[in-house]
């Protein structure tokens, strides 16, 4: 099963393209409202606006083997405690190896926006992003069918 943390998510058409090449089920999780879809391995889920209501929906449904794309580290956290494959929309891996890094930059890079020591500007999503995503994507899904 792939879980997807969709609002604002910029990778959905290559997800559903490597989604339905491997047969995976697709749970697309948001706050708002999502593009309906007739293929019966898509499934929407519509959470509150509560602050972090679709993290914890991913959180709770997640386990181990289910590949999870997510650009939020707290997230990431969550689910790789629980044994699944976690990327971001630029393809970057979180696992048991990294997590606590990335956690720890993340409050780092907030402790210095609170500060005004960093503007927190990211980077804009390109191309080069893009394929990257597709290629650890990929490389994920397999991982996770043959688990």
């Amino acid at each position: 099963m792939i879980y997807v943390d969709a609002d604002a998510c910029p990778v959905k058409p290559e997800i559903l393209k490597v989604a339905e090449r491997l047969g995976m089920e697709v749970t697309f999780v948001a706050n708002s409202g999502l593009r309906p879809s007739r293929d019966p391995m898509v499934r929407n889920v519509i959470v509150s606006n509560a602050f972090d209501a679709a993290d914890d929906w991913i959180a709770d449904n997640t386990g181990p083997t289910d590949v999870v794309v997510t650009a939020d580290v707290p997230l990431a956290v969550r689910c790789v405690a629980k044994g699944s494959f976690v990327t971001g929309p630029t393809g970057r891996v979180f696992d048991e190896t990294n997590i606590g890094m990335a956690s720890a930059m993340r409050d780092l890079g907030a402790h210095l926006r609170e500060t005004g020591e960093s503007k927190g500007y990211n980077a804009a999503f390109s191309p080069k992003d893009r394929s990257r995503f597709l290629e650890t994507f990929d490389r994920l899904c397999r991982r996770a069918k043959n688990a």
